[in-house]
């Protein structure tokens, strides 16, 4: 049994980051193609089952809904901050003695049933912690564990070596697994340009349908290339003074 739990952000104030290239309507849409993309693929892949949506944004419930998934509202957790969140909701989930947990960002696009066959692989060879880590071997975009190499969650800055010191410490053993999909987490203009060019034209994923081909990704192009040749410019229409 392999559960599935994925935090979302409130999408209205989801991606600030890229506020250089995508006005906030479409740092909303963005978003929400991307957590789209990475349901879709939790939803289709044999060996999990059950998918836990935990957010406070208001239509997280049609969302699960739309995926035929639980919904966990954040609020009613009486907590703040990411950390805690997945602890309390961790708790609420019903494990047995050989269920395995997934714990994934929705950010992550081009996350594949393989990407996911590669976790549970790293798995059953390791019986540990699998942390799956971001392009710069500094985030954490996947943990994967059972009850026993439960980890203390460590998200924030460096929060793969903090995820590994913890296991350590606790006895717990744990594996960085790097895959080019779980890597790429979208939260830079760099980012986003990097996905750009990995968009595959003939997968029809909600994330290639708003950027490949159209007026948006475009734009966006053009406007990731001017932000390269003059990094003065930080805003759409404005520049950083």
């Amino acid at each position: 049994m392999v559960q599935a739990l994925l935090p979302l952000k409130d999408l209205v104030s989801a991606k600030s980051r890229l506020a250089g290239v995508l006005r906030p309507n479409e740092r909303r849409a963005l978003a929400q193609a991307m957590v789209e993309d990475v349901l879709a693929t939790l939803t289709t892949h044999p060996q999990i089952t059950l998918v836990t949506l935990v957010s406070d944004d208001p239509g997280a419930d049609l969302l699960a809904g739309k995926y035929g998934i639980d919904f966990l509202d954040e609020r009613t957790l009486n907590c703040r901050g990411l950390n805690p969140i997945l602890e309390k909701a961790c708790d609420s989930l019903t494990t047995t003695s050989d269920s395995l947990t997934l714990i994934l960002h929705g950010d992550i696009p081009l996350l594949s049933r393989s990407d996911i066959d590669a976790a549970l692989s790293r798995r059953q060879e390791t019986d540990g912690l699998v942390i799956g880590c971001d392009r710069l071997s500094r985030g954490t975009n996947l943990l994967l564990f059972d009850a026993g190499s439960r980890p203390e969650f460590k998200f924030g800055p460096d929060s793969c070596a903090k995820h590994v010191e913890s296991a350590g410490e606790r006895g717990i053993t744990a594996s960085v697994l790097s895959t080019e999909a779980i890597g790429l987490d979208i939260d830079e203009p760099a980012d986003l340009a990097q996905l750009m060019t990995q968009l595959n034209p003939a997968k029809s994923t909600y994330t290639a349908q708003l950027l490949l081909g159209t007026a948006l990704g475009k734009r966006v192009e053009v406007q990731i290339a001017d932000a390269d040749n003059n990094p003065q410019i930080s805003m759409i229409g404005e520049t950083r003074v």
